[in-house]
């Protein structure tokens, strides 16, 4: 039975790879889920497994040296799939220092503690490990609105707290491969969406809004263009790349779906009034109307766009989902789950909205 330590398995990413992974190994493989539960963190999203015997949850924060050890100390993991991060640009503006200390700090300490595990004492490392640090396209900076692709050796230029602690964590991953020898893989996607995704991000944000008629806050022109792939995809494609890929390599992972903002809000509108029926009140709310244009985030990069023919070669990976697809099944799982959206965004991310854009609309 292969054992996988997940970090930040309760998270949105984290959580759908448990699942997928479960759907497809069965009794075949032991997780361990390590996640701090904080604000984005919810234990409700794996309520499906929570009972099976060769699942575990233990709440815990990454940069616990002693706690993590422990856990080596007690299982013989095989593979670290390391989600764990503070990811949101925007918290990121706000608390710079939190993203250092999850996202740098606390990936240096799982890669101590993996070493420690894993290392012999003639320097090499145990057959068959794997540590795979999962990163995002944001660490390359932004590409001009005309063309162009981020690859794998696009140097990197970040531009905010959140893309800068990514990157650093990144070039650690990059160092212990180098200096040590460390059984690593880096993955860098594009921006993920699809069900558990906590409504900070945008499109459960915009879903959620438009469902109560409230405004719609999109960013400077709205034509800022991201390449959105559906979670899904992801992590089958970090499934690939734990089981096929040589160590030291990286992967970029995108969905091949470049939208600006605008469109994804817009396209969101016309989806939701294709889903409810004409008698839901909810549906006379629903209009481009609803589209609130607020000022610009600092540092706001212009365009992302994936180049995953690496990942294509090497693995025979591609997504699957078609963006129109993808946001009518992200819909679909949020009409049959609200009362997880109700759970999540009461308390503490209501006051957190209100912090961020409350003086804006």
């Amino acid at each position: 039975m292969r054992t996988y330590l997940v970090t930040g398995g309760a998270g949105f990413i984290g959580s759908n790879f448990i699942h997928y992974m479960f759907d497809r190994y069965q009794d075949a493989i032991k997780i361990i889920n390590v996640d701090a539960l904080t604000y984005a963190g919810n234990l409700s999203n794996l309520e499906a497994v929570a009972g099976l015997p060769n699942y575990k949850f233990v709440k815990a924060d990454i940069t616990d040296r002693k706690v993590i050890e422990k856990l080596f100390d007690k299982n013989d993991v095989d593979v670290v799939v390391h989600f764990a991060a503070e990811s949101h640009v925007d918290r990121s503006i706000k608390d710079p220092d939190c993203f250092v200390r999850t996202n740098v700090l606390g990936t240096t300490n799982m890669l101590n503690a993996a070493m420690g595990a894993w290392r012999l004492s003639n320097g090499k490392f145990i057959p068959g490990k794997k540590f795979l640090h999962v990163s995002t396209d944001e660490v390359y900076g932004s590409l001009p609105e005309e063309g162009g692709y981020f690859y794998e050796d696009t140097p990197y230029a970040p531009h905010s707290p959140y893309s800068a602690s990514k990157a650093s964590s990144d070039l650690i991953v990059k160092a212990y491969m180098d200096t040590y020898g460390f059984p690593a893989n880096i993955t860098n996607c594009s921006n993920n969406y699809g069900p558990y995704q906590f409504p900070e991000k945008l499109i459960p944000l915009m879903i959620h809004n438009a469902l109560e008629g409230k405004p719609l806050p999109v960013y400077g022109d709205g034509k800022n263009v991201r390449d959105w792939l559906y979670v899904e995809d992801h992590v089958s494609a970090i499934n690939h790349v734990i089981n096929e890929a040589k160590l030291f390599e990286t992967y970029n992972i995108g969905g091949n779906n470049e939208k600006q903002n605008i469109e994804i809000v817009r396209t969101i509108i016309d989806v939701l009034k294709e889903l409810l029926p004409e008698a839901d009140p909810r549906r006379a709310n629903l209009s481009y109307d609803l589209i609130t244009y607020v000022d610009d985030r600092l540092g706001h990069d212009r365009r992302y766009a994936i180049g995953a023919d690496k990942i294509r070669k090497d693995l025979g990976w591609e997504p699957k989902t078609k963006f129109v697809d993808g946001i009518r099944k992200t819909i679909i799982w949020y009409f049959e789950n609200q009362d997880w959206m109700e759970r999540v965004t009461s308390g503490m991310y209501q006051a957190y909205y209100e912090q961020m854009y409350g003086g804006k609309l």
